[in-house]
C-alpha cells in the first residue's frame, strides 16, 4: 500500500480531477476553433480564480503530449520553435473561416448528396464554423416553417435520441 501525503498548497484529488476536466474543455474549444466556448470557459475560470490550477494542468497535458510524441531532444526543439512562433494575441482561438461553406453544405443536405456532404466536412479543417453556419441557416429557416412543424420535428428528434431529452442519472458507486 502506498501512502501519499497532501502538501499544504496541493489540490485535493477531487479538485485535480475537476481541474483536468475543465482543462480538457478549454483545450477542446481551442482545438476546434470554438471561440465562444473557449471564452465562456475562460471567463468561468477567471471568475473562480482557478487560473493557476488549470494553467498547471494544461502545461502538464502539453508536456505529456510532447513526451509521448517526440524523443527528448526533438521535443525540446519543437517546444523552442513553438515559443518563437507564439502569436502576440494568445487570447484568440485559431480558426479557418475561409474553408467554411455552409451554403454548399445546406444545398448538399437538401439534395441528399451524401458524398458531397462528406467531402465538404472532410475538406473543412475547422468544422466549428461549418456547423455554425449550418446552425445559422437552420435558424433562418425556422420562421418559414408552417405552424406545428417545429414541434413535430423536435418531438421526432427526441424520439430518436431519448437520452438527450432526459437528464442523465448519476452513476452509482461500483457500476
Amino acid at each position: 500500500m502506498v501512502v501519499t501525503e497532501e502538501l499544504a498548497d496541493e489540490l485535493p484529488a477531487a479538485a485535480v480531477e475537476e481541474a483536468k476536466t475543465r482543462a480538457a474543455t478549454l483545450l477542446l474549444a481551442f482545438r476546434h476553433g470554438n471561440q465562444l466556448a473557449f471564452d465562456h470557459e475562460l471567463d468561468l475560470l477567471c471568475a473562480e480564480h482557478a487560473e493557476r490550477e488549470v494553467t498547471t494542468l494544461l502545461a502538464w497535458i502539453a508536456a505529456e503530449a510532447v513526451r509521448k510524441a517526440y524523443a527528448p531532444a526533438v521535443g525540446d526543439k519543437v517546444l523552442r520553435a513553438m515559443a518563437r512562433r507564439a502569436p502576440a494575441d494568445t487570447g484568440a482561438v485559431e480558426v479557418d473561416e475561409e474553408t467554411m461553406d455552409a451554403a454548399r453544405l445546406i444545398e448538399a443536405v437538401a439534395a441528399g448528396g451524401v458524398a458531397e456532404v462528406r467531402g465538404l466536412v472532410a475538406s473543412t479543417a475547422d468544422t466549428t464554423f461549418l456547423l455554425g453556419g449550418l446552425l445559422q441557416g437552420v435558424a433562418m429557416m425556422l420562421p418559414l416553417l408552417p405552424d406545428g412543424e417545429l414541434a413535430e420535428i423536435t418531438a421526432e428528434l427526441r424520439r430518436r435520441h431519448p437520452r438527450a431529452a432526459t437528464p442523465v442519472p448519476e452513476a452509482r458507486a461500483g457500476v
